[in-house]
């Protein structure tokens, strides 16, 4: 890593943001880029996103940008007076704050930590580095400017195990101390930089080592109180571990199913990376919220834990977690089509465990696993695979007969969940309303439960035209002793 300020100023140039705010700018006094770009810079990392620090009004800045680049600019953060200017493909952004403190020097003075208190000029070259920030990042340090830094914005307890984790930096003894003075309050930032935060950290190369990290500081009672009640909660014959390292054990092995997706996706791996990489909610994409539906699978264990004759049992935990996850989405602030997919991971993850000893599935089986999991089928299924992995006890679902079972059963499972994502349910043969003029029927229960019925029949492929399904349905209306009420 190279740290002279020529050499930064060289690197930064090259890269597309800098050189879109240049042409705007063109040699504009007082504009200073500032924080994580610089740092990648040094790093000698891709930069698509760089905060510019300036004397101006950052949304008149902000919006220069984007009418040289025909993007966009709208403002961040009244509060903080910040800006964000983006390109129309959305290839790269750049964020506009308005310099706090006395100039640039009084500036640096305020940020959070060494690394991101760097500065290059925009127009030329230079670097001001006062508070060392290039030696840390040579020596793989973590530290906070000054000792009020967490106090100043609680929202950095969460940020230091986040960098710490994503650059591999040990966190300086004087900025852990600081940090466990301070966690309690790291709930306090509002619930959405909470959760940005957290799907950082998720997101990043190693997600495990952060959550670590941020045991360590005592930053996971504050923010994920619901995980830290899982640590010391054992668990059955089955496992291994208490349901905290578990937990931590599934979303290793997740990362490994995402590294080796072949191996356990089989040959609609490719598929399967397509899907994982698609945008969700919040800016997580689907594998993002894979990773945090394993953090939260099991949050129902610790409130349903029971010992029943001398066997420690998590009944409806799947169902309580799911409420759990549900609300901790709800505290930090995320859209509703984030909860809902976390929390169906939560409410689903048992599921084709319990299919393992019927292989090979019937058909209906399979339609109804996938019926039930819908939009997270793929995803569960994948969740599964890192779960049953994760609990190598003694017991017998540990064993490696089972083990081998669900992994091939996940294989299946998958291409049958991606191809009904693709296609989806099978087409009914006959619409409802006809179906009850057929059958002598009134719209209601006795109806929706017939063409359930018969959309399972087609799964199966017991029916394939339209006098069979309406023969099939009748049958089964009589068997239920429901035929032919209220239709005349």
């Amino acid at each position: 890593m190279t740290t002279s300020g020529p050499d930064l100023a060289s690197r930064l140039a090259g890269q597309e943001p800098v050189r879109v705010a240049r042409e705007a700018l063109g040699g504009e006094e007082g504009v200073w880029i500032v924080g994580g770009a610089v740092r990648d810079a040094a790093l000698d990392r891709a930069v698509t996103d760089i905060d510019l620090a300036v004397t101006a009004d950052p949304g008149a800045v902000a919006r220069r940008i984007a009418d040289a680049a025909g993007g966009f600019a709208f403002e961040l953060s009244a509060e903080f007076g910040s800006w964000r200017a983006a390109a129309r493909d959305r290839s790269w952004q750049v964020d506009v704050t308005a310099l706090r403190g006395e100039g640039i020097a009084g500036d640096l003075a305020l940020r959070d930590f060494t690394i991101g208190a760097v500065a290059v000029p925009l127009g030329g070259e230079g670097l001001l580095d006062p508070h060392g920030g290039l030696a840390d990042l040579e020596g793989r340090v973590l530290r906070v400017v000054g000792s009020a830094a967490f106090e100043d914005d609680p929202l950095r307890l969460l940020r230091a195990p986040r960098l710490a984790a994503e650059l591999g930096l040990q966190i300086d003894q004087e900025t852990a101390d600081l940090a466990r003075a301070a966690a309690p309050s790291a709930a306090v930032p509002a619930g959405e930089r909470q959760l940005a935060e957290l799907r950082a950290l998720i997101a990043g190369p190693d997600p495990v080592g952060g959550f670590r990290l941020m045991d360590g500081l005592g930053v996971t009672a504050a923010v994920l109180p619901e995980v830290e009640a899982m640590r010391g909660v054992e668990q059955g014959p089955n496992h291994h571990l208490d349901v905290y390292d578990h937990t931590l054990a599934v979303l290793a092995n997740l990362l490994e199913i995402e590294a080796d997706l072949p191996r356990y996706a089989g040959d609609r791996a490719d598929e399967v990376a397509g899907m994982l990489a698609e945008p969700l909610a919040d800016d997580f994409t689907r594998r993002d919220a894979l990773r945090l539906g394993a953090l939260l699978h099991d949050i129902g264990k610790p409130g349903t834990a029971e010992d029943r004759g001398g066997y420690r049992t998590f009944i409806g935990h799947d169902a309580s977690g799911a409420e759990t996850a549900s609300a901790i989405c709800r505290r930090l602030r995320a859209s509703r089509r984030l909860g809902v997919h976390v929390a169906g991971l939560a409410r689903h993850h048992l599921r084709l465990g319990f299919l393992v000893p019927q292989r090979p599935l019937p058909p209906r089986t399979v339609h109804e696993y996938l019926r039930a999991t819908g939009d997270v089928a793929v995803d569960v299924t994948l969740l599964t695979v890192a779960d049953r992995l994760a609990a190598r006890g003694s017991g017998p679902l540990a064993g490696d007969e089972m083990v081998r079972g669900h992994l091939d059963l996940a294989v299946e499972m998958i291409a049958a969940a991606l191809d009904w994502r693709r296609e989806g349910p099978p087409r009914p043969l006959l619409a409802g309303d006809e179906l009850a003029a057929e059958l002598g029927i009134d719209p209601g229960p006795s109806l929706g439960e017939a063409l359930a019925e018969l959309e399972a029949a087609q799964y199966a492929g017991e029916v394939t035209s339209r006098d069979e399904a309406v023969r099939h349905a009748r049958a089964s209306l009589t068997a239920r002793g429901t035929g032919g009420e209220g239709g005349g």
